[in-house]
């Protein structure tokens, strides 16, 4: 198990998005971007992937530790940070889930040029009627 999959695990258990763990790296003065981030979490065999170091993993954890707990002049309880995480992710969820309508507007149509009825006249024919004989006999 590298850092990569170490990182990864610890995302998805505690329901981080990458600009929640770049407001963890800040606050140990580490500054990455979130597309450095997302290379992380990358499959091994994509092009972008990259390896997660051993001082990335460590900041981030020091970072995790602040964040969840706070620091000495004001901790916090890390049982509520996560579950305002939580309620974060449920509101998202339901946000994404509840498909966006439009009020209602109603539409004046315009009358419907309908075409005049023609006036029926009475079929003439044309062609007489024609049997046609092949040759053969039929019984």
């Amino acid at each position: 198990m590298n850092n990569n999959d170490i990182f990864k695990k610890l995302r998805v258990a505690l329901q981080l998005r990458d600009d929640q763990i770049e407001e963890i790296l800040k606050l140990v003065d580490f500054r990455m971007s979130k597309g450095e981030i997302g290379n992380f979490f990358r499959n091994a065999d994509h092009p972008k992937y990259m390896e997660c170091g051993d001082q990335v993993l460590r900041n981030f954890l020091n970072g995790l530790v602040i964040y969840l707990r706070g620091t000495k002049e004001n901790p916090t309880n890390a049982m509520d940070v996560i579950k305002k995480n939580q309620a974060e992710v449920k509101k998202n969820i339901a946000a994404k889930a509840k498909p966006e309508t439009k009020p209602k507007v109603e539409v004046k149509s315009k009358p419907a040029n309908k075409p005049k009825p023609k006036p029926k006249t009475p079929k003439v024919q044309v062609v007489e009627k024609f049997q046609y004989k092949s040759g053969k006999n039929k019984k």
